[in-house]
């Protein structure tokens, strides 16, 4: 969020109980079984001997094919992208390498998008832009004159080119608010929750945004693939913490159609992507904003009044964000099976996870306040992660600040907040993301995969299989406390294999290269990544 936001065998199965840039590979995630608590082994998992667990896959058998997976630059990037060179570079590894030391632990967790928060300006504006927070202010290419200057958000640039240096092909320019130059309140914020641009500015502001499309690809030679002009329009963003606007549903189809407009006249192939949605429910129904929910229907509808679905630079693609949908699990299920459904009835239409962190409650499983580096939040992360991919089929998966010097469970990567220089720790949500980001390359294409018949056991498990067909990449969280082992059955004949392992103690550590025929072992509360040879 802005603010620090599984189909399995079978729904039944719930309720009863190295990858380098060039390898492209495709993808399969199933829920296999799954307790309601993330945490919390079944009785089988609470046994002191388990017995192994056989994953049966069919690669005939095909879902959804994969974007990407990205993490954003707010709001750190801006100071930490001006820390040291030898410091930054470290931080970059950590995000976009996809490859190895000398050891063969993995440099870094392989990102394969790049989230830029085009700022509002609210940074030129110092105090008087309200947002008392200077890391929550942004800065604007766009000068008092309309003319532009590129040498602004230096040190977010950094980042973007660091990580296109590691192999990034995917950017996606992302604006919280309008340029205070256009908004009513002349502030990067709403207020009284009403929309902080009048129609009549749409088509400045889109000029504003293709004008940024284009001078930042002169400038740094990286194009925007996507443009994300609004971001959570459900929320008022009237309280001053940060840049934000509502917005209506034929406010956010004025916008696009002028962004398409805008676009076009520059000749720039960059696609628009809305809504990005402040949880995944207003994709689905009115809730409690009518006016601002039933996007799906709103905008990818041909009988829509707000339809934008035929626009040539729209996406086909609709954005939400899981925040406050993802516990308790039955409930988190529920609502991914209504969405995935909901997608599925538009052709060719697919739904990207495009923000989330551990925020808030999530039904007394774990709160989102006090950062915690342990296994406990990236397990409850893959879950989620698991969830999104899995049972409502989405085709990226986004997460929220990358790098964080906050005390809330928002960060990848946490640094002290200082501006010049200081010090930086990963979290195992880092790792935990990794086990997904690092092996699950852009086209990645899911398959089947399910427990052998008679098994009682609660791990998630992934299945993918690269472009080429010698490949098989297989994910496994084991959120039991105890250990159990794992064979995998394709009906091809399976090479070598090698296990990449995140737990209390480990960071996608490499195991031994296995024969198809030996067990997988798989520790206790752990994210496994298994990577297989197809002969």
């Amino acid at each position: 969020m802005s603010v620090p936001t599984q189909s399995g065998a079978s729904a039944s199965t719930f309720h009863k109980q190295h990858g380098t840039s060039a390898h492209i590979l495709l993808g399969a995630l199933l829920l296999l079984a799954a307790g309601p608590g993330y945490g919390q082994g079944s009785q089988t998992g609470a046994s002191a001997a388990a017995k192994p667990v056989t994953v049966l896959l069919d690669d005939a058998k095909t879902y959804q094919t994969i974007d990407n997976f990205s993490a954003s630059d707010a709001w750190a990037c801006q100071f930490v992208g001006q820390w040291p060179a030898a410091k930054k570079e470290v931080i970059a590894d950590l995000l976009f390498s996809t490859a190895s030391a000398p050891n063969g632990n993995p440099k870094g967790i392989g990102l394969s998008m790049w989230r830029f928060n085009i700022g509002a300006g609210s940074t030129q504006q110092g105090e008087a832009s309200g947002i008392k927070d200077e890391w929550h202010r942004a800065e604007s290419f766009l000068l008092p004159d309309g003319r532009y200057d590129w040498t602004r958000q230096a040190g977010q640039v950094w980042f973007m080119q660091a990580a296109k240096q590691r192999g990034v092909k995917q950017f996606l320019g992302f604006l919280n608010s309008p340029p205070v130059q256009y908004t009513l309140t002349g502030k990067a914020f709403a207020a009284d929750g009403k929309t902080n641009i009048a129609p009549t500015k749409y088509e400045a502001f889109a000029k504003f945004m293709a004008d940024v499309v284009q001078g930042v690809q002169r400038s740094t030679g990286i194009l925007f693939d996507y443009i994300s002009p609004i971001n959570e329009p459900q929320w008022d963003w009237s309280d001053p913490k940060q840049e934000g606007s509502p917005f209506r549903n034929e406010e956010i189809a004025g916008v696009s159609k002028a962004l398409n407009a805008a676009l076009e006249a520059q000749k720039l192939p960059t696609k628009i992507l809305i809504t990005e949605a402040g949880k995944i429910n207003y994709l689905l129904a009115p809730e409690d904003k009518p006016d601002r929910g039933e996007q799906i229907t709103a905008f990818f509808s041909a009988a829509s009044p707000t339809y934008v679905g035929n626009l040539p630079r729209m996406a086909p693609v609709v954005a939400g964000h899981s925040y406050f949908t993802t516990s308790p699990y039955g409930q988190a299920v529920a609502v991914r099976q209504q969405l995935a459904a909901k997608v599925a009835a538009v052709p060719k239409l697919s739904f990207w996870q495009s923000e989330y962190c551990i925020l808030g409650d999530n039904g007394g499983e774990i709160n989102g306040s006090k950062r915690d580096l342990t296994i406990e939040p990236a397990l409850y992360l893959a879950r989620v992660i698991h969830n999104d991919l899995v049972t409502a089929n989405a085709t990226a998966w986004q997460w929220w600040l990358a790098v964080s010097p906050y005390n809330y469970k928002d960060g990848l990567i946490y640094v002290d907040k200082t501006k010049e220089d200081g010090n930086y720790q990963t979290s195992k949500m880092l790792w935990a993301l990794g086990n997904y980001s690092r092996y699950i390359r852009p086209g990645a294409v899911r398959i089947d995969a399910r427990l052998a018949p008679g098994t009682d056991n609660q791990l998630l498990v992934s299945a993918y299989k690269n472009a080429g067909g010698k490949q098989l990449v297989t994910v496994v969280v084991n959120s039991a406390t105890t250990a159990t082992d794992l064979q995998l059955k394709l009906g091809k004949k399976l090479g070598a294999v090698r296990t990449y392992t995140t737990t209390a103690t480990t960071d996608l550590q490499p195991g031994p290269v296995l024969k198809a025929s030996q067990l997988v072992h798989l520790a206790p509360r752990s994210i496994t990544t298994v990577v297989s040879e197809i002969r």
